[in-house]
């Protein structure tokens, strides 16, 4: 159980991790606009962009895996397969940003689907 747990703080953190090269991109445009951020960000472009959508694609990601691990503690599985397709959640979550931020698309989508597919394979695994 422990492992689902620090994936749980893990994916939990993703979203504010995947902000810094929002913040910095923001940063370079005249100053962080802390008082109308959301303003500034619909101005960015090239990596600035990609970095918000990884961003703000975390947070839709969170609330699937969220589920996931509601499911497995809901119906006490804690087995090492569960931890493993977690654990695969979290490092193609964290890969998919890296790949959001290079502008690899084909691959970006590739690892999304796999993150998904993790989340969703720990429903299926529980219902078993």
């Amino acid at each position: 159980m422990g492992i689902l747990i620090i994936c749980a703080i893990l994916a939990i953190l993703l979203p504010y991790f995947a902000k810094i090269p929002v913040a910095v991109a923001m940063n370079r445009e005249g100053g962080y606009d802390n008082k109308h951020p959301r303003e500034q960000q619909k101005k960015l472009t090239g990596l600035g962009a990609r970095a918000l959508a990884a961003h703000q694609n975390c947070f839709e990601s969170l609330a699937v895996f969220a589920v996931a691990l509601a499911v497995a503690f809901g119906t006490q599985t804690y087995t090492p397969l569960i931890e493993w397709l977690a654990i695969g959640h979290i490092v193609a979550r964290a890969l998919y940003c890296v790949l959001y931020w290079a502008n690899i698309d084909v691959l970006r989508s590739i690892v999304w689907a796999l993150g998904l597919g993790c989340a969703i394979a720990i429903i299926v695994v529980c219902g078993l």
